[in-house]
Protein backbone atom coordinates (compact mmCIF):
# COMPACT_ATOMS: atom_id res chain seq x y z
CA UNK A 1 0.00 0.00 0.00
CA UNK A 2 1.35 3.40 -1.03
CA UNK A 3 1.58 5.90 1.81
CA UNK A 4 -0.37 9.17 1.43
CA UNK A 5 1.77 11.88 -0.14
CA UNK A 6 4.29 9.44 -1.63
CA UNK A 7 4.99 9.83 -5.35
CA UNK A 8 6.37 7.54 -8.03
CA UNK A 9 10.05 8.24 -8.71
CA UNK A 10 9.75 7.20 -12.36
CA UNK A 11 7.68 10.32 -13.06
CA UNK A 12 10.64 12.51 -12.11
CA UNK A 13 13.67 10.75 -13.60
CA UNK A 14 14.80 9.58 -17.05
CA UNK A 15 17.46 7.06 -18.14
CA UNK A 16 20.68 8.11 -19.89
CA UNK A 17 22.79 5.99 -22.21
CA UNK A 18 25.61 8.16 -23.51
CA UNK A 19 28.61 6.11 -24.61
CA UNK A 20 32.24 7.21 -24.62
CA UNK A 21 32.52 6.43 -28.32
CA UNK A 22 35.03 9.20 -29.11
CA UNK A 23 37.00 8.52 -25.88
CA UNK A 24 36.53 12.14 -24.81
CA UNK A 25 36.13 11.21 -21.12
CA UNK A 26 39.35 9.84 -19.64
CA UNK A 27 38.32 9.27 -16.02
CA UNK A 28 37.07 5.72 -15.37
CA UNK A 29 35.20 5.04 -12.13
CA UNK A 30 33.31 2.35 -10.24
CA UNK A 31 30.84 2.65 -7.37
CA UNK A 32 31.23 0.96 -3.98
CA UNK A 33 28.39 -0.12 -1.71
CA UNK A 34 29.20 2.81 0.59
CA UNK A 35 27.69 4.89 -2.20
CA UNK A 36 30.56 6.87 -3.69
CA UNK A 37 32.66 6.71 -6.83
CA UNK A 38 35.98 4.85 -6.63
CA UNK A 39 38.82 3.91 -8.95
CA UNK A 40 37.95 0.46 -10.31
CA UNK A 41 40.27 -2.51 -9.81
CA UNK A 42 40.48 -2.97 -13.55
CA UNK A 43 40.25 -0.23 -16.15
CA UNK A 44 39.29 -1.19 -19.70
CA UNK A 45 41.98 -0.46 -22.29
CA UNK A 46 39.23 0.77 -24.61
CA UNK A 47 36.37 2.58 -22.85
CA UNK A 48 34.45 3.38 -26.04
CA UNK A 49 31.49 1.27 -24.92
CA UNK A 50 31.50 2.55 -21.34
CA UNK A 51 28.70 4.84 -20.22
CA UNK A 52 29.34 8.49 -19.42
CA UNK A 53 28.13 9.92 -16.12
CA UNK A 54 27.81 13.68 -16.36
CA UNK A 55 28.05 15.97 -13.34
CA UNK A 56 24.65 16.04 -11.66
CA UNK A 57 23.60 12.58 -12.82
CA UNK A 58 23.06 9.37 -10.83
CA UNK A 59 24.58 5.96 -11.56
CA UNK A 60 24.12 2.56 -9.96
CA UNK A 61 25.34 -0.98 -10.34
CA UNK A 62 22.30 -3.06 -11.35
CA UNK A 63 23.95 -6.22 -9.95
CA UNK A 64 23.15 -6.71 -6.28
CA UNK A 65 24.49 -10.24 -5.81
CA UNK A 66 27.36 -10.49 -3.29
CA UNK A 67 27.06 -6.78 -2.53
CA UNK A 68 26.02 -7.03 1.11
CA UNK A 69 22.89 -5.26 2.28
CA UNK A 70 23.47 -2.13 0.21
CA UNK A 71 23.06 -1.16 -3.42
CA UNK A 72 25.98 0.60 -5.09
CA UNK A 73 24.53 3.94 -6.16
CA UNK A 74 26.10 7.40 -6.27
CA UNK A 75 25.39 10.99 -7.28
CA UNK A 76 28.06 12.53 -9.50
CA UNK A 77 29.29 15.86 -8.16
CA UNK A 78 32.80 15.68 -9.58
CA UNK A 79 33.89 15.94 -13.22
CA UNK A 80 32.33 13.72 -15.89
CA UNK A 81 33.49 10.11 -15.76
CA UNK A 82 32.79 6.74 -17.34
CA UNK A 83 31.46 3.59 -15.71
CA UNK A 84 30.84 0.05 -16.86
CA UNK A 85 28.25 -0.39 -19.59
CA UNK A 86 26.39 -2.67 -17.15
CA UNK A 87 25.59 0.29 -14.90
CA UNK A 88 22.36 2.28 -15.13
CA UNK A 89 22.64 6.06 -15.51
CA UNK A 90 19.78 8.52 -14.98
CA UNK A 91 19.03 12.13 -14.25
CA UNK A 92 16.20 14.21 -12.83
CA UNK A 93 13.92 15.65 -15.49
CA UNK A 94 13.17 18.93 -13.70
CA UNK A 95 15.26 19.96 -10.69
CA UNK A 96 12.66 22.59 -9.82
CA UNK A 97 10.34 19.72 -8.94
CA UNK A 98 12.80 17.25 -7.40
CA UNK A 99 16.06 18.41 -5.85
CA UNK A 100 18.90 15.95 -6.67
CA UNK A 101 20.42 16.25 -3.19
CA UNK A 102 17.02 15.52 -1.65
CA UNK A 103 16.77 12.37 -3.77
CA UNK A 104 20.33 11.50 -2.84
CA UNK A 105 19.36 11.66 0.83
CA UNK A 106 16.61 9.15 0.12
CA UNK A 107 18.99 6.76 -1.64
CA UNK A 108 21.25 6.74 1.42
CA UNK A 109 18.47 5.56 3.70
CA UNK A 110 18.58 1.87 4.73
CA UNK A 111 14.91 1.59 3.70
CA UNK A 112 15.91 2.15 0.08
CA UNK A 113 18.62 -0.52 0.30
CA UNK A 114 16.15 -3.01 1.71
CA UNK A 115 13.66 -2.19 -1.06
CA UNK A 116 16.31 -2.56 -3.78
CA UNK A 117 17.48 -5.91 -2.44
CA UNK A 118 13.90 -7.16 -2.10
CA UNK A 119 13.03 -6.09 -5.65
CA UNK A 120 16.19 -7.53 -7.23
CA UNK A 121 15.46 -10.38 -9.62
CA UNK A 122 17.44 -13.28 -11.00
CA UNK A 123 18.60 -16.79 -10.16
CA UNK A 124 22.40 -17.12 -10.05
CA UNK A 125 22.77 -13.34 -10.23
CA UNK A 126 20.24 -10.77 -9.05
CA UNK A 127 19.71 -7.33 -10.60
CA UNK A 128 17.82 -4.21 -9.55
CA UNK A 129 16.49 -3.16 -12.93
CA UNK A 130 15.38 0.25 -14.20
CA UNK A 131 11.69 -0.58 -14.09
CA UNK A 132 11.94 -1.34 -10.39
CA UNK A 133 13.82 1.90 -9.77
CA UNK A 134 10.96 3.75 -11.41
CA UNK A 135 8.50 2.08 -9.04
CA UNK A 136 10.21 3.52 -5.97
CA UNK A 137 7.77 5.69 -4.05
CA UNK A 138 8.97 8.50 -1.79
CA UNK A 139 7.58 11.69 -0.21
CA UNK A 140 8.23 14.68 -2.48
CA UNK A 141 7.16 17.95 -0.80
CA UNK A 142 7.32 21.32 -2.59
CA UNK A 143 10.75 22.34 -3.82
CA UNK A 144 11.28 25.00 -1.13
CA UNK A 145 10.76 22.39 1.60
CA UNK A 146 13.15 20.01 -0.17
CA UNK A 147 15.81 22.71 -0.30
CA UNK A 148 15.33 23.52 3.38
CA UNK A 149 15.83 19.88 4.37
CA UNK A 150 18.89 19.58 2.13
CA UNK A 151 20.41 22.78 3.57
CA UNK A 152 20.06 21.45 7.13
CA UNK A 153 21.54 18.10 6.16
CA UNK A 154 24.49 19.64 4.31
CA UNK A 155 25.21 22.05 7.17
CA UNK A 156 25.62 19.08 9.51
CA UNK A 157 27.78 17.24 6.95
CA UNK A 158 30.00 20.31 6.59
CA UNK A 159 30.46 20.57 10.35
CA UNK A 160 31.39 16.88 10.55
CA UNK A 161 33.94 17.31 7.75
CA UNK A 162 35.42 20.37 9.47
CA UNK A 163 35.77 18.44 12.72
CA UNK A 164 37.36 15.47 10.94
CA UNK A 165 39.93 17.78 9.36
CA UNK A 166 40.69 19.33 12.75
CA UNK A 167 41.00 15.90 14.38
CA UNK A 168 43.52 14.90 11.70
CA UNK A 169 45.44 18.15 12.23
CA UNK A 170 45.56 17.55 15.98
CA UNK A 171 46.87 14.03 15.38
CA UNK A 172 49.54 15.47 13.12
CA UNK A 173 50.47 18.02 15.79
CA UNK A 174 50.75 15.34 18.47
CA UNK A 175 53.03 13.23 16.27
CA UNK A 176 55.16 16.27 15.48
CA UNK A 177 55.60 16.99 19.19
CA UNK A 178 56.57 13.37 19.89
CA UNK A 179 59.11 13.30 17.05
CA UNK A 180 60.58 16.63 18.10
CA UNK A 181 61.01 15.52 21.72
CA UNK A 182 62.01 11.87 21.28
CA UNK A 183 63.23 11.28 17.72
CA UNK A 184 64.54 14.20 15.65
CA UNK A 185 66.83 15.83 18.20
CA UNK A 186 67.94 12.64 19.92
CA UNK A 187 71.30 10.96 19.42
CA UNK A 188 71.01 7.35 20.65
CA UNK A 189 74.75 7.30 21.30
CA UNK A 190 74.67 10.47 23.39
CA UNK A 191 71.43 10.53 25.36
CA UNK A 192 70.61 13.15 28.01
CA UNK A 193 70.96 12.16 31.65
CA UNK A 194 68.17 9.85 32.78
CA UNK A 195 67.29 8.77 29.23
CA UNK A 196 67.64 5.33 27.64
CA UNK A 197 66.69 3.37 24.57
CA UNK A 198 64.34 0.57 25.54
CA UNK A 199 61.62 -1.53 23.99
CA UNK A 200 57.86 -1.34 23.91
CA UNK A 201 57.83 -4.07 26.55
CA UNK A 202 59.50 -1.61 28.95
CA UNK A 203 56.60 0.85 28.82
CA UNK A 204 53.56 -1.31 27.99
CA UNK A 205 52.15 -4.80 28.34
CA UNK A 206 49.41 -6.82 26.68
CA UNK A 207 46.03 -7.05 28.38
CA UNK A 208 45.06 -10.73 28.53
CA UNK A 209 42.00 -10.61 30.80
CA UNK A 210 38.97 -12.21 29.16
CA UNK A 211 35.27 -11.44 29.49
CA UNK A 212 31.98 -12.83 28.18
CA UNK A 213 30.62 -10.87 25.21
CA UNK A 214 27.10 -11.26 26.60
CA UNK A 215 27.54 -8.08 28.58
CA UNK A 216 28.61 -6.01 25.56
CA UNK A 217 26.69 -3.95 23.02
CA UNK A 218 27.63 -2.82 19.48
CA UNK A 219 28.78 0.44 21.10
CA UNK A 220 31.24 -1.29 23.45
CA UNK A 221 32.54 -4.15 21.28
CA UNK A 222 35.62 -3.53 19.13
CA UNK A 223 36.84 -5.73 16.29
CA UNK A 224 39.10 -5.16 13.31
CA UNK A 225 35.95 -4.53 11.25
CA UNK A 226 34.82 -1.48 13.21
CA UNK A 227 38.27 0.00 13.69
CA UNK A 228 38.89 2.68 11.08
CA UNK A 229 41.94 2.90 8.82
CA UNK A 230 44.69 5.50 9.13
CA UNK A 231 44.19 6.24 12.82
CA UNK A 232 40.52 7.06 12.25
CA UNK A 233 39.36 5.63 15.59
CA UNK A 234 36.32 3.36 15.76
CA UNK A 235 32.74 3.05 14.60
CA UNK A 236 29.81 1.15 16.05
CA UNK A 237 29.99 -2.62 15.52
CA UNK A 238 27.35 -4.30 13.35
CA UNK A 239 26.88 -7.07 15.90
CA UNK A 240 28.42 -8.74 18.95
CA UNK A 241 29.47 -12.40 18.55
CA UNK A 242 28.87 -14.92 21.30
CA UNK A 243 31.83 -16.15 23.31
CA UNK A 244 34.86 -14.69 25.05
CA UNK A 245 36.87 -11.60 24.18
CA UNK A 246 39.62 -9.41 25.66
CA UNK A 247 38.46 -6.93 28.29
CA UNK A 248 39.78 -3.37 27.87
CA UNK A 249 39.50 -0.22 29.98
CA UNK A 250 39.67 3.52 29.45
CA UNK A 251 43.27 4.44 28.64
CA UNK A 252 44.17 1.12 26.99
CA UNK A 253 45.48 1.31 23.43
CA UNK A 254 43.85 -0.97 20.87
CA UNK A 255 45.64 -1.91 17.65
CA UNK A 256 44.27 -4.14 14.89
CA UNK A 257 46.69 -7.01 14.38
CA UNK A 258 45.23 -7.93 10.99
CA UNK A 259 46.77 -6.02 8.08
CA UNK A 260 48.82 -3.69 10.28
CA UNK A 261 49.49 -1.47 7.26
CA UNK A 262 45.89 -0.21 7.63
CA UNK A 263 47.10 1.63 10.76
CA UNK A 264 44.03 0.96 12.88
CA UNK A 265 44.66 2.27 16.39
CA UNK A 266 42.49 3.76 19.14
CA UNK A 267 43.11 5.13 22.63
CA UNK A 268 40.10 3.81 24.53
CA UNK A 269 37.69 6.36 26.01
CA UNK A 270 35.42 3.76 27.66
CA UNK A 271 35.45 0.20 29.01
CA UNK A 272 34.53 -2.67 26.73
CA UNK A 273 35.67 -5.82 24.98
CA UNK A 274 37.68 -6.48 21.83
CA UNK A 275 38.16 -9.46 19.54
CA UNK A 276 41.25 -11.65 19.62
CA UNK A 277 42.50 -10.00 16.42
CA UNK A 278 42.85 -6.70 18.27
CA UNK A 279 45.93 -6.15 20.44
CA UNK A 280 45.22 -4.39 23.72
CA UNK A 281 48.08 -2.48 25.37
CA UNK A 282 48.20 -1.00 28.86
CA UNK A 283 50.82 1.47 30.06
CA UNK A 284 53.12 0.02 32.71
CA UNK A 285 53.54 1.66 36.09
CA UNK A 286 55.43 4.94 35.77
CA UNK A 287 54.14 5.62 32.26
CA UNK A 288 50.98 7.23 30.94
CA UNK A 289 48.73 5.94 28.10
CA UNK A 290 49.43 9.13 26.14
CA UNK A 291 53.15 8.33 25.98
CA UNK A 292 52.57 4.73 24.88
CA UNK A 293 50.04 5.91 22.29
CA UNK A 294 52.50 8.51 20.99
CA UNK A 295 55.19 5.84 20.67
CA UNK A 296 53.11 3.47 18.54
CA UNK A 297 50.76 5.72 16.58
CA UNK A 298 53.58 6.64 14.18
CA UNK A 299 54.04 5.23 10.68
CA UNK A 300 57.37 3.81 11.81
CA UNK A 301 55.64 1.52 14.27
CA UNK A 302 53.25 0.06 11.70
CA UNK A 303 56.13 -0.38 9.24
CA UNK A 304 58.00 -2.25 11.98
CA UNK A 305 54.99 -4.50 12.68
CA UNK A 306 54.60 -5.26 8.97
CA UNK A 307 58.30 -6.17 8.74
CA UNK A 308 57.78 -8.92 11.29
CA UNK A 309 54.29 -9.99 10.24
CA UNK A 310 53.23 -13.45 9.06
CA UNK A 311 51.14 -14.11 5.97
CA UNK A 312 50.83 -12.41 2.61
CA UNK A 313 47.16 -11.98 1.76
CA UNK A 314 46.15 -11.34 5.38
CA UNK A 315 49.34 -10.34 7.26
CA UNK A 316 49.23 -10.64 11.04
CA UNK A 317 51.67 -9.03 13.45
CA UNK A 318 53.95 -11.16 15.61
CA UNK A 319 53.29 -10.34 19.27
CA UNK A 320 56.82 -11.05 20.48
CA UNK A 321 58.34 -9.03 17.63
CA UNK A 322 56.00 -6.10 18.39
CA UNK A 323 57.15 -5.92 22.01
CA UNK A 324 60.75 -5.51 20.81
CA UNK A 325 59.89 -2.24 19.05
CA UNK A 326 62.52 0.34 20.14
CA UNK A 327 61.24 3.19 22.30
CA UNK A 328 63.15 6.18 23.60
CA UNK A 329 62.46 6.39 27.34
CA UNK A 330 63.05 9.93 28.69
CA UNK A 331 63.57 11.26 32.18
CA UNK A 332 60.53 11.61 34.46
CA UNK A 333 60.52 15.40 34.05
CA UNK A 334 60.46 15.28 30.26
CA UNK A 335 57.94 12.45 30.31
CA UNK A 336 55.57 14.52 32.44
CA UNK A 337 56.00 17.51 30.12
CA UNK A 338 55.08 15.41 27.09
CA UNK A 339 52.12 13.78 28.83
CA UNK A 340 50.65 17.18 29.72
CA UNK A 341 50.90 18.33 26.11
CA UNK A 342 49.49 15.07 24.74
CA UNK A 343 46.59 14.99 27.22
CA UNK A 344 45.45 18.45 26.10
CA UNK A 345 45.49 17.43 22.44
CA UNK A 346 43.79 14.08 23.01
CA UNK A 347 41.08 15.65 25.17
CA UNK A 348 40.29 18.10 22.37
CA UNK A 349 40.25 15.26 19.83
CA UNK A 350 37.87 13.22 21.98
CA UNK A 351 35.55 16.21 22.36
CA UNK A 352 35.42 16.59 18.58
CA UNK A 353 34.87 12.85 18.10
CA UNK A 354 31.98 12.96 20.59
CA UNK A 355 30.52 15.97 18.80
CA UNK A 356 30.74 14.17 15.47
CA UNK A 357 28.89 11.18 16.95
CA UNK A 358 26.07 13.52 17.98
CA UNK A 359 26.13 15.23 14.59
CA UNK A 360 25.97 11.86 12.83
CA UNK A 361 22.87 11.02 14.86
CA UNK A 362 21.39 14.40 13.93
CA UNK A 363 22.18 13.80 10.26
CA UNK A 364 20.43 10.44 10.44
CA UNK A 365 17.45 12.10 12.11
CA UNK A 366 17.21 14.73 9.37
CA UNK A 367 17.50 12.02 6.75
CA UNK A 368 14.78 9.93 8.35
CA UNK A 369 12.50 12.96 8.63
CA UNK A 370 11.88 13.00 4.88
CA UNK A 371 9.69 9.90 5.25
CA UNK A 372 7.40 11.98 7.44
CA UNK A 373 6.81 14.71 4.89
Amino acid sequence: MIKPGYKRLGDYIEPMDERNSNLSVKLSQGICNNKYFITPRQVAENSANDKIVRTGQFAYNRATTRNGDKISIAYREGPDCTVSSAYQIFRIKDENKLNPHYLWMWFRRPEFDRYARFKSRGSAHEFFEWDEMCEVYLPIPDIDEQRRIVAEYQAVEKRIATNEALIAKLEETAQTIYKKMFVDDIDPENLPNGWRIGHLSDVACYIKEKMDTGGLTPETYISTENMLKNRGGISEANSVPAGKCTSFSTGNILVSNIRPNFKKIWLATFNGGCSNDVLCFAAKEGFQPEFVYGAIVKDEFFDYVMAGSNGVKMPRGDKEWIMKYPVCVPSEEILEDYNNKAKTIIAYQNALIAENASLAALKQLIGSSISQQ
